[in-house]
């Protein structure tokens, strides 16, 4: 037994010491190509390296220079030396306004994440004998979705003897799906799940056309207020108008309800 763990500490030790060498000699490496541990990339005197493939501000090929040179030619033009193909040999740099870089790849990250579709499944439960107006209600928030650009998952509860029809829930979403199939079709036919009937209808229109349609008409709402700036203003003021126009005549109403 003590032989056992003996052994077992040995290896552990071994193996520590590995993982130990392979962590300095990273390190090392590292210090030795003149950086820190850092996602940016090397600029001016942070580069540490004799000599650079060097790129014009225009991105002309300049040739292999001396890094004293290239840091001349920066100073020159009053701009930033940029290390940006650090793996190469020599090292690949050119001449930029690294702030302006900055800013511009930020503005570049944001406008890619803003236009980024994201997959959503919307879910809509519904009861086999619903009311005409709350199916109405539900097919308008499905035709909100659809048109959004998601997808919407349908979803039949059955209780009771409820579940001895499963044809009640299958015209439903047969009925449904007919309702709304100029902005959606049945992407997952109708099955049964337990109690529940499952059916997913997808968007004829992709989620992107669906954002860039949905920003077209806001813009278009802003600039047509920016033109007409009274015109809300006289929406309510007419709504407001209407109101106190009807209020007197409910007052009679009133009164001889309560004679």
């Amino acid at each position: 037994m003590c032989a056992v763990r003996g052994i077992f500490c040995a290896s552990a030790r071994l193996v520590l010491r590995n993982q130990t060498y392979a962590a300095v000699r990273q390190t090392v490496v590292w210090c030795y190509r003149g950086g820190s541990i850092s996602a940016e990339p090397r600029i001016n005197d942070r580069i540490r390296v004799p000599e650079v493939r060097l790129v014009g501000p225009s991105g002309e090929q300049v040739g292999i220079v001396p890094l004293a040179k290239a840091l001349e030619l920066a100073q020159e033009y009053d701009l930033d030396l940029v290390e940006v193909a650090a793996n190469a040999r020599p090292p690949v740099c050119k001449l930029m306004d690294y702030g302006k870089f900055k800013y511009e790849s930020a503005m570049k990250a944001r406008e890619a994440r803003k236009n980024q579709a994201h997959t959503v499944i919307k879910e809509m439960k519904l009861r086999p004998k619903i009311d005409p107006h709350d199916y109405d209600t539900k097919k308008g928030h499905v035709v909100r979705f659809l048109k959004q650009g998601d997808k919407v998952k349908i979803t039949i509860m059955f209780r009771g003897r409820e579940q001895s029809r499963p044809e009640l829930g299958y015209r439903l979403l047969q009925r449904l799906a007919n309702d709304v199939e100029d902005l959606g079709f049945v992407e997952s036919n109708p099955k049964q799940d337990g109690r529940n009937m499952i059916m997913v209808l997808g968007p004829h229109k992709k989620k992107t056309e669906a954002m860039a349609e949905a920003r077209e008409a806001q813009a278009a709402r802003k600039a047509d207020a920016k033109a007409n700036p009274g015109k809300s203003q006289n929406a309510a003021e007419d709504q407001s108008s209407e109101e106190v126009a009807e209020a007197p005549a409910e007052a009679p109403a009133e009164a001889s309800a309560e004679a």
